[in-house]
C-alpha cells in the first residue's frame, strides 16, 4: 500500500482463515500502521474499500474467502526501530495450531508501550517468523507471572473473547496479602472505575461510576503476619484482584501502585522483591474443538522462597 512515505498502487487482499472474523476498520488499520483512524473511516464511508466489489459498513466483519480492494494510502515514512529481540523461548503450558499458553515470567510487559519497547507478543513474533497470526487474547500486568493466553487464529480469539465476557473461562491467582484473612470464602462485587492521573499513569479506584467487577476469594493459608489467598475472577477489569483487596484493607504484598509502600520496603528486606500475585489456573473449553483444558503453573521460584520463608518463621494455620 505505501513504500516510505510513497502511495503505490491498488491492492487486492484474499482474506485467510487466520483474519476471518475481524472487522474491515481493524483489519485496514493493522495493514496500514501509522495512518490516522480518521483516513480509514474516511476512505471506509467514501467507498474507496471494496469487499467482493461491495462497499461495506466499518462493523463489517471478514468471512474467510472474501477478496478486498484497499486503495493506495500515503503514510509518513516511519522512524525506523529495532525489531524486538528474539530472546530465549517462554516457557510453554500448552500449544496447538489455534493457540498457545505461554507461562510468562515476572518483570516482563505482555506488550510494548508505555516506556517498554516490546513484550511477550513482539518476543513471539520475533522467535516465529513464520506464524500468520499471534495476538494477546487478554492481559497481565507487567510484574504479574503466570499463564497467559495468546490466540494463533482469528477465529480462536473471536471465541475466546466471547467466553471471557460471558464468564466461561475460569481463572485463577495466588497472592499474599498483610493481616489475616478471615472468611473462608468471600464474593466480593464493587464496580471499578478506571482513570488516568495527572502524569498520565493509568489507576483504578472502586467508584459507583465504574464497571460491575466480581471475585471470589478463597483462604488457602495463614501465618502470624500474613495470608495467602486463591483469587477466581469472575470479570476481568484493569488491576481488579489489586484494587478489590486494597479496598478491603488488603493490599497484595509487593504491589507499587495500591499496596503499603513501607511494607513493601520492609518485605524487600525479607526477600520479597516484586509483587505476589501469580495467574495459576486456567480452565476452559478450546475454542474450536470444544475440549475441556485444564492448565496450571507452580509459584516460580522467587514466590516459592519467600512461602518458605514465612514457614521457617511461623508454622502456617490450616485455611
Amino acid at each position: 500500500m505505501t513504500i516510505q512515505g510513497k502511495a503505490i498502487a491498488v491492492r487486492h487482499e484474499r482474506i485467510d482463515e487466520a483474519a476471518a472474523g475481524q472487522r474491515i476498520d481493524n483489519f485496514l488499520m493493522r495493514l496500514a500502521k501509522g495512518v490516522p483512524k480518521s483516513h480509514i473511516y474516511r476512505i471506509l464511508r467514501g467507498g474507496e474499500v471494496r469487499v467482493n466489489g461491495r462497499r461495506v459498513q466499518q462493523t463489517y466483519r471478514l468471512v474467510e474467502g472474501d477478496e478486498v480492494r484497499i486503495p493506495p494510502i500515503r503514510v509518513a515514512q516511519p522512524t525506523a526501530s529495532a525489531p524486538a529481540p528474539a530472546g530465549k523461548p517462554l516457557p510453554v503450558a500448552w500449544e496447538d495450531d489455534a493457540l498457545v499458553v505461554v507461562d510468562k515470567p515476572a518483570g516482563k510487559a505482555v506488550h510494548g508501550g508505555s516506556g517498554v519497547s516490546y513484550g511477550v507478543i513482539e518476543q513471539l513474533r520475533s522467535q516465529r517468523p513464520e506464524a500468520r497470526m499471534l495476538e494477546l487474547a487478554h492481559r497481565l500486568d507487567r510484574e504479574t507471572s503466570g499463564l497467559l493466553i495468546i490466540a494463533k487464529k482469528r477465529s480462536a480469539l473471536t471465541a475466546l473473547h466471547d467466553m471471557m465476557r460471558e464468564g466461561r473461562m475460569e481463572k485463577r491467582y495466588l497472592t499474599l496479602v498483610p493481616g489475616r484473612w478471615n472468611n473462608p470464602l468471600q464474593h466480593i462485587k464493587v464496580p471499578l472505575f478506571k482513570y488516568l492521573t495527572p502524569d498520565g499513569e493509568r489507576r483504578v479506584r472502586v467508584s459507583e461510576e465504574g464497571k460491575p467487577s466480581h471475585s471470589i476469594v478463597r483462604l488457602l493459608r495463614r501465618w502470624a503476619r500474613f495470608s495467602l489467598l486463591e483469587v477466581e475472577l469472575k470479570t476481568g477489569r484493569t488491576h481488579q484482584i489489586r484494587v478489590h483487596l486494597a479496598h478491603l484493607g488488603f493490599p497484595l504484598c509487593g504491589d507499587d501502585k495500591y499496596g503499603d509502600f513501607a511494607l513493601n520496603k520492609k518485605l524487600e528486606g525479607e526477600g520479597l522483591k516484586r509483587m505476589f500475585l501469580h495467574a495459576a489456573s486456567l480452565r476452559f473449553r478450546h475454542p474450536l474443538s470444544g475440549e475441556e483444558l485444564e492448565l496450571s503453573s507452580p509459584l516460580p521460584d522467587d514466590l516459592q522462597a519467600f512461602i518458605d520463608h514465612l514457614d521457617a518463621e511461623d508454622a502456617p494455620e490450616n485455611g
